[in-house]
Parts: C-alpha cells; sequence; structure tokens
C-alpha cells in the first residue's frame, strides 16, 4: 500500500478521533447540545427511562457518549486499518444521524444557515471518503493489472 494512502487515511481517522474525545472530554455539554436537537420517540422513551434510572445518566448525556465512542474507535481502527468496511459504515450511519437532527439548513436563515449548510457539506464530503474506504478496504488484496491494459 502506498505511503501516502496510509498517511491519508490516519490524518483523514484523526477527525473521528479527536472530535470523538472532545464529546467524551465534555459529556455534560454535549449532553445539552443533544437535548435541544434529539427527540426520542414516544415508544422508545420507557426504555431510555429504565436505561437512565439503571446507568444514572440522562439520556442526551448517554447518546454523547455512545457518539463519542464510536467515533473515536472507529477512528482508530481506520487509523490501524482494521475492519475498515464496517467502522466506514458505522461513520456513513454516524454522520446522515448527525447531519439530519444537527444541520438544519430548511428552517434556518442568514449566518446560521450558511454555518449549517458549510457542515452539511463537509458531512457529505466525508461520507464520500467513508464510501472510498468503503470500496477500497483495507487493501489487502492481491494487486490485479490495472483496467485500462485489460
Amino acid at each position: 500500500m502506498s505511503v501516502f494512502i496510509t498517511i491519508g487515511r490516519i490524518l483523514f481517522a484523526l477527525f473521528f478521533i479527536v472530535s470523538g474525545a472532545f464529546t467524551l472530554a465534555d459529556i455534560p455539554a454535549a449532553g445539552k447540545e443533544l437535548s435541544t436537537r434529539v427527540t426520542i420517540p414516544a415508544p422508545a422513551a420507557p426504555y431510555m427511562t429504565q436505561i437512565e434510572n439503571a446507568v444514572g445518566i440522562s439520556t442526551p448525556q448517554l447518546l454523547a457518549i455512545v457518539a463519542g465512542t464510536v467515533a473515536v474507535v472507529c477512528g482508530l481502527m481506520i487509523a490501524f486499518n482494521l475492519g475498515v468496511r464496517f467502522f466506514s459504515l458505522l461513520l456513513i450511519i454516524g454522520i446522515i444521524v448527525a447531519t439530519f437532527y444537527m444541520d438544519d439548513i430548511i428552517s434556518t436563515q442568514g449566518t446560521e444557515w450558511r454555518d449549517n449548510m458549510a457542515h452539511t457539506l463537509k458531512n457529505l464530503s466525508m461520507i464520500g471518503a467513508l464510501l472510498v474506504l468503503f470500496g477500497h478496504g483495507s487493501g489487502k488484496r492481491l494487486e490485479q493489472e490495472p483496467y485500462h491494459e485489460r
């Protein structure tokens, strides 16, 4: 595998590692942000109440812990080139969910709209890069001759 691909994969994964670590470093603030944006569906509310009572943490804080942990673990696994397809797929799903709940480009205007649009476009480009990683996998296949030489 090319050294450039390895360095690029590690630098790309660094985004998820650092952002997940920042989320885990300040769980109350991340939970507060999530509580203003995410609503728990009514059918899931009783189960979330049981989980809150069992662990002693509010649902938004629990979601922040899960999101931060998933980001760090997926980033590390991609950086170490282990299970790249699986962890890329997890991050794609996570980014889609985060974009849906966090970046409101429908009802905002002005500078807030531009900020949300920039985040949405960044997320779309991250999904694109993750799709490349998903398609490439860990790169441990036998080399095939290039398509143009067949």
